[in-house]
C-alpha cells in the first residue's frame, strides 16, 4: 500500500508510506518490477461502515472482537477527519494479493518526488499520459467493496 493519484493523507501531496521513504520508493519504481500501486484513490472507496463491523464482530470469537474493537476506534478517528465510514489502507493490498480481480487498475507512469520542498513523496501519476514515458505501474482506482468485505468477514470466520 503506498501512495496517492490525487493528493496525500500526511501533506497535500503526500501518502505517509511514500512520505517516510521517497528515495525507496523512488527506487522500486524505477527498478523494472511489476508494480500495483494500492494507494488512497483505491482505499478511500474500501470504506467500513458500522454495518459491516457488526458483520464481524457477529462472527464471534477472540479475534473477531479485537478486530471489531480496533475498526470501532478507527471510524471514531476517520468520521472525525469527515468520513462516512473508516478506509483500510493495508488490507486493499492483501485482498488484491488474494484475488487481483477484486480492483480495477490502469498501466500508468508512476515518478517519486524526491526533492519537492511542498510535494516531497508525492506519487506523481501521469494519469493523461502527457510525458508518453513507460507505463510502470498499475495504479488500482476502484475496488469492489462487497467482496472486501466478504474478504474480511470470511478471515475473522476462518479464525474463529
Amino acid at each position: 500500500m503506498g501512495g496517492a493519484c490525487f493528493g496525500g493523507n500526511w501533506s497535500p501531496a503526500a501518502e505517509f508510506n511514500i512520505l517516510v521513504d521517497p528515495e525507496a520508493a523512488d527506487i522500486v519504481f524505477k527498478s523494472g518490477i511489476p508494480i500495483t500501486m494500492s494507494g488512497l484513490d483505491v482505499t478511500h472507496k474500501a470504506l467500513i461502515y458500522d454495518e459491516d463491523v457488526e458483520r464481524i464482530r457477529n462472527v464471534g470469537g477472540k479475534v473477531a472482537a479485537m478486530v471489531a474493537e480496533l475498526l470501532d476506534f478507527f471510524s471514531k478517528f476517520h468520521m472525525d477527519m469527515g468520513f462516512k465510514g473508516s478506509p483500510l489502507h493495508d488490507p486493499c493490498a492483501v485482498a488484491w494479493v488474494i484475488d487481483p480481480s477484486i480492483m480495477t487498475t490502469k498501466k500508468l507512469h508512476v515518478d517519486i518526488e524526491t526533492k519537492g520542498e511542498h510535494t516531497l513523496g508525492a506519487t506523481v501519476v501521469d494519469y493523461y499520459d502527457v510525458l508518453k514515458k513507460e507505463k510502470n505501474a498499475d495504479v488500482a482506482f476502484d475496488i469492489d467493496r462487497e467482496r472486501f468485505v466478504d474478504m474480511l468477514v470470511e478471515a475473522m470466520e476462518h479464525y474463529n
